[in-house]
């Protein structure tokens, strides 16, 4: 597959399942690597949950949540229920993460770099025919996540990558509305 044809054709693949076995998972981080990153910083990091660690994490997920909600009863539990669930829809979840610079624009470099990175593990993913998708949302931004995954507080989840094999039929492509997010300066 030619790079043209894996950023045209990759999905995001919600339903996964089979294994990630440890070679692919270890390319997948390796080529998320060659990202680039202004001035060379490296500043992804890599935590990879399989097995019971995602059935951890999916209770502390329900914990988290379950504090936060007004719902009572049958409701709250199946909440609770389908929250804990969440990070059992992939064999693999890698938490993709980056250290905060006390320089603010070094700071904001690296987190774009990280998400470079996410974006090669995506693309290689699709290369290696494994499905993934990239999720984010409130629990990416909570410390008690980051002590889970041995984070400091003052770390940043770009994002969370489920790998595995697909389980559903890849979405259809979506036009493009190129000119409508390009604007050219030519003097």
């Amino acid at each position: 597959m030619d790079a043209i044809e894996a950023l045209r054709g990759r999905r995001s693949i919600g339903k996964l399942d089979g294994d990630v076995p440890e070679a692919e998972l270890r390319e997948l981080i390796e080529l998320a690597t060659w990202a680039p990153n202004h001035k060379l910083t490296e500043p992804w990091r890599f935590t990879v949950l399989r097995g019971s660690a995602r059935e951890r994490f999916g209770t502390l997920w329900a914990e988290i949540v379950a504090a936060e909600t007004e719902l009572t009863g049958g409701q709250r539990d199946e909440l609770m229920r389908r929250t804990a669930f969440k990070p059992l829809r992939a064999p693999v979840i890698v938490a993709v993460s980056v250290r905060t610079d006390q320089n603010a624009v070094r700071a904001v470099e690296d987190f774009a770099a990280a998400s470079a990175a996410v974006q090669n593990m995506l693309i290689a993913a699709h290369a290696l025919g494994l499905g993934a998708i990239w999720r984010t949302g409130d629990v990416a931004y909570r410390d008690e996540v980051k002590a889970f995954l041995g984070l400091d507080p003052a770390d940043r989840i770009v994002g969370f990558v489920y790998l595995g094999r697909p389980a559903m039929t890849a979405p259809p492509a979506r036009p493009r509305a190129v000119e409508e997010v390009t604007k050219v300066l030519d003097s």
